[in-house]
């Protein structure tokens, strides 16, 4: 019986273990395309975010050191930060995201705009766009003082 195959040990594997190998192969193959298509599926469909219901925000006291100092405040509104702004004795708030590729804007005291770092956008204190890539304006915000007695003078910040 020499010239049986199965016997010899020579022959075709056994369908179980042929079986296996292909399941573990085509799963294998399986959990590599899932694991490439899910991230981009993600990615290309985002969770929603829901916008935070604040109408207005308490940006500080008007002696704030950081305002005082840099004559600008980042203040966070919600889901969007928003830019403070002292001119003179006026303060003016728009949206701190730049309209281009959402990076942060910063206050130029010397050129008296806003200036975005990552493309040179520049915005004036009107947030229209002075110059650079940006496509839209910024978003206006209004700015009051609330004075309490016995308290320093502070500045709320509301949705126009």
């Amino acid at each position: 019986m020499s010239g049986d195959p199965t016997v010899s040990g020579q022959g075709p594997e056994s369908p179980g273990r042929r079986r296996l190998i292909n399941w573990f192969l085509g799963t294998s193959f399986g959990a590599l395309l899932a694991s490439i298509v899910y991230p981009l599926a993600r990615f290309m469909d985002p969770p929603e975010v829901a916008e935070a219901a604040t109408n207005q925000v308490d940006a500080g006291p008007i002696n704030d050191p950081e305002l005082r100092e840099k004559g600008f405040k980042i203040v966070p509104f919600g889901n969007d930060p928003v830019i403070l702004v002292r001119v003179g004795d006026e303060y003016r708030a728009l949206g701190a995201t730049c309209t281009h590729l959402n990076c942060t804007v910063e206050f130029r005291s010397e050129l008296q705009l806003l200036w975005c770092n990552c493309h040179n956008g520049r915005f004036d204190l009107n947030g229209q766009v002075a110059g650079g890539p940006p496509p839209k304006p910024l978003r206006i915000y209004d700015v009051h003082r609330v004075e309490e007695p016995g308290r320093p003078t502070t500045l709320v910040i509301e949705k126009v």
